[in-house]
């Protein structure tokens, strides 16, 4: 047992810091020990065990530099989240890459550039029919294309755009007459943690679904909760419960499946609106704890008496969450349908942390003495 002082605050908070940092470790450590059951690596453990080894030293190395540069951000050397910054990095190099990348690519009619909009040029400059080399630009299959990418764009302005939806419910200070303010409840009232929670849940279900298969192929149980096939290194369900939990890639499976494309839309919609209303509950921001809050700041709602505040709160938080996770998962499948690059999931998620950084950057420069000194 571990036995400290609670009054002495540096050393609870380096007991907090080193719990939270070995449960990090132990927590890495086994996922990837985990992840080493799978192919293709599974596949190399009789035959290169230093390999396997290193690769999980290699990895768990990787996850601790990430932890530390979170916690090195968190301490109030930069802005938000450091997790929250690599998550929306790595999305947005994905699409980058996948615009603009020069890598070439044998399709079988040539070569091709594998990023969509250097390919339009490219196409352009080969084909002798400029129309059919457009067209290849905009539709062209296994590749991105230009309808990927202006999909992406699009999804990103829609997810903007909602973001600035939200109601102002009035307050008060119950301490000095004459002090106004309002408390936002935001469409997104649980931002991106719904989606989170929901690709979290499906990527375990893939993960377990995979060692079962691997171990005990041609189970009656194991292929009911899903079957795989492989594309080179890539596995991709293909019956069961994981096939159905996954998108349809394209808008000929949807007309060929429309029962994958219903059961995916409802798993989508009904899991984010229960994940967020759910995550009020559990993170301290349902309508009980906000009013506690507003009653610890002495604020009151304006023609509300005190016990009535949770009455009044509980008319928009449980709605604004439960809808936000709803329009959240119709996003994503949206995303999902058009073809946009990177996934649903990761557009959603990285527009909302790019949101929140800018929600961030202005309230720290307002409070630094206004939006002036960005530019002054």
């Amino acid at each position: 047992n571990v036995v400290y002082t609670v009054g002495i605050s540096e050393d609870n908070s380096n007991l907090g810091g080193s719990e939270s940092l070995l449960g990090q470790l132990v927590n890495h450590l086994l996922n990837l020990i985990s992840r080493q059951l799978l192919p293709p690596y599974s596949a190399l453990i009789p035959l290169l065990p230093v390999l396997c080894l290193l690769i999980i030293i290699q990895l768990l190395c990787s996850g601790l530099i990430v932890l530390l540069l979170d916690e090195l951000l968190q301490k109030g050397y930069g802005l938000g989240s450091g997790i929250s910054l690599f998550i929306a990095t790595n999305i947005c190099e994905t699409i980058v890459w996948k615009a603009f990348s020069p890598a070439t690519i044998n399709t079988g009619k040539g070569t091709e550039f594998e990023g969509a909009v250097i390919a339009l040029f490219h196409l352009l400059a080969t084909r002798t029919d400029k129309v059919r080399g457009l067209r290849e630009a905009f539709y062209r299959q296994n590749l991105p294309n230009l309808m990927n990418l202006m999909a992406t764009v699009g999804v990103f302005l829609i997810v903007i755009y909602f973001q600035g939806f939200r109601v102002d419910l009035p307050i008060k200070s119950a301490r000095y007459r004459g002090q106004y303010s309002s408390y936002p409840i935001k469409l997104f009232y649980t931002s991106n943690i719904p989606i989170i929670l929901q690709s979290a849940l499906v990527s375990n279900i893939y993960f377990i679904s995979q060692i079962l298969s691997s171990k005990f192929a041609g189970n009656i149980f194991v292929s009911m909760i899903g079957t795989w096939a492989e594309s080179g290194y890539h596995k991709y369900p293909i019956g069961g419960l994981c096939y159905y939990l996954s998108p349809p890639e394209t808008i000929s499976h949807i007309i060929s499946d429309p029962i994958h494309a219903i059961i995916y839309i409802i798993f989508m919609l009904g899991s984010c609106a229960f994940l967020s209303k759910t995550w009020i509950d559990v993170s301290g921001s349902s309508a009980k704890d906000v009013a506690r809050q507003l009653r610890d700041q002495q604020m009151l709602m304006r023609g509300h008496r005190e016990k009535s505040m949770v009455h009044e709160l509980n008319r928009y938080i449980p709605t604004a969450a439960a809808f936000g996770g709803l329009c959240i998962g119709a996003l994503s499948v949206l995303a999902d349908f058009l073809g946009a690059i990177g996934s649903g999931t990761g557009i959603l998620l990285a527009v909302t942390i790019i949101y929140q950084y800018f929600e961030i950057f202005v309230k720290e420069q307002s409070e630094m003495g206004g939006m002036s000194t960005i530019f002054f």
